[in-house]
């Protein structure tokens, strides 16, 4: 009886090794990388940025995909209702994966505990950035106009708790003003109000807005961080401008839901790690003024703790400030 069993167990064993070694190797097909704003927009731009190398390097095509609505807090949810596989993943950003928290009484996950996170791909400073013809020379004066008329000046934004709408929102309660908000499906539909001059101003992530600066088809006002950028030298900090509490840095990082298997997120880190490395792709985006992590800041621990440490400091602004979002 027990050398019975003992061969049935050794059978058993090596069917399900042979069910093991059946399953195809990570990954077999097509990924979906869900962007949670339009196409044209820092979150956007990241997300085609870090695909194209990543694809390459997995052997499979990623394709990314524009799913929009509720401040990127639609896209965030599908990604974080998905099949748990490693084919759906999301490119969240500060807004999705922080502000949500305090802004949206209903959100129907959590960033903490719904995500597996990857790796933060790109940090990204902060711009004001004002369509050509409002009648400011520089911030000093952008600060002034803003104080005597915010009655009657508008500013666009990639949706309520996007990364561009807390940075609009954390300058309006340094100047102690209320301008009309007016949001978008993402950044990329603002920058274009703004070039149309259907807004008068934005608050914009370096890696969208840069060639609109560069190529002066808006007025490059301020960078929201401690030192000048290299890619834009002629638009002075917010402290050489006499704001210095106003700083802000954007970033957008790689997530998948909860539950994906360890092994497959090690290898997805492993292939966006190495598309940091891939010099076109760095060179690329640093020429729209990213910030690239180090590789400490690259590993899934890393992005969790920024994930808990955002919206430590963000969803008290946001409640101080009285915005909420349904």
């Amino acid at each position: 009886m027990s050398t019975w069993r003992t061969l049935r167990a050794a059978v058993l064993a090596i069917g399900m090794a042979g069910a093991a070694s059946a399953q195809p190797a990570y990954p077999a097909r097509t990924i979906t990388m869900v962007v949670p704003f339009a196409a044209g927009g820092t979150t956007d731009i990241v997300a085609r940025l870090m695909a194209d190398p990543m694809s390459r390097i997995l052997g499979q095509t990623i394709v990314v995909e524009n799913t929009t609505g509720a401040g990127g807090t639609v896209g965030a949810g599908r990604v974080a209702k998905a099949v748990p596989d490693g084919y759906t993943l999301l490119m969240g950003n500060l807004g999705t994966q922080a502000a949500s928290v305090g802004l949206y009484p209903k959100l129907s996950y959590d960033p903490r505990t719904d995500f597996e996170p990857i790796m933060n791909s790109a940090g990204t400073p902060m711009l004001v950035v004002a369509k050509k013809d409002l009648p400011v020379a520089d911030f000093r004066e952008f600060v002034a106009y803003v104080k005597k008329n915010a009655a009657t000046l508008n500013y666009g934004t990639g949706g309520v708790g996007s990364t561009s709408h807390l940075t609009c929102l954390f300058l309006e309660s340094l100047l102690g003003v209320s301008p009309q908000h007016v949001p978008f499906r993402g950044s990329g539909p603002a920058l274009n109000a703004l070039l149309g001059g259907q807004v008068d101003y934005v608050c914009d992530q370096t890696v969208a807005i840069v060639p609109t600066v560069q190529a002066k088809e808006g007025k490059g006002l301020v960078v929201a961080v401690q030192n000048r950028l290299a890619v834009i030298p002629d638009v002075p900090t917010s402290a050489e401008q006499g704001l210095p509490a106003f700083q802000a840095t954007g970033w957008n990082a790689l997530f998948a839901p909860k539950g994906t298997p360890q092994a497959i997120v090690d290898r997805l880190n492993e292939a966006a790690r190495a598309a940091l490395r891939d010099e076109t792709t760095r060179k690329r985006f640093l020429d729209l003024g990213a910030e690239l992590p180090d590789e400490a800041g690259q590993s899934p621990a890393a992005l969790g703790e920024l994930v808990r440490t955002e919206i430590d400091k963000w969803v008290p602004v946001i409640r101080k400030a009285g915005v909420s979002a349904q």
